[in-house]
């Protein structure tokens, strides 16, 4: 049996944009506790229609559904917060929600450049 290496510049092209979105993700996610992940999720949005049928568009499907349910969790943090009672769970939907998009982040980028397609 013979191994073929096929060089795809389309599919090398959207792999690099994914691991570099990620990366945007995380920088956002380190420096500003995600306030600015709006800026790659935008580029997810736009780039995603063009990575249909490859591997890499679940990439950016992984990214976007990360950033909602990480706002969301943020967001019933918040809640939480507003209350006396509720602090210590604010406290703790914050740190689960940051610990669960870590996962997220490192997990994408693993299989990304293992060119492993993400959970849909």
């Amino acid at each position: 049996m013979s191994q073929q290496l096929i060089l795809d510049d389309r599919l090398d092209s959207a792999k690099n944009l994914a691991w570099w979105l990620y990366l945007g993700h995380a920088a956002s996610f380190l420096f500003s506790l995600g306030a600015f992940s709006f800026i790659p999720l935008i580029i997810n949005y736009v780039k995603r229609p063009e990575t249909e049928g490859t591997f890499v568009h679940s990439h950016h499907s992984w990214q976007i559904r990360s950033f909602w349910w990480y706002l969301v969790w943020m967001a019933v943090g918040a809640a939480l917060f507003l209350t006396i009672i509720g602090i210590p769970l604010a406290w703790l939907a914050w740190v689960g929600a940051w610990l669960w998009k870590a996962y997220r982040l490192i997990a994408g980028i693993s299989a990304l450049n293992q060119n492993r397609p993400m959970p849909e």
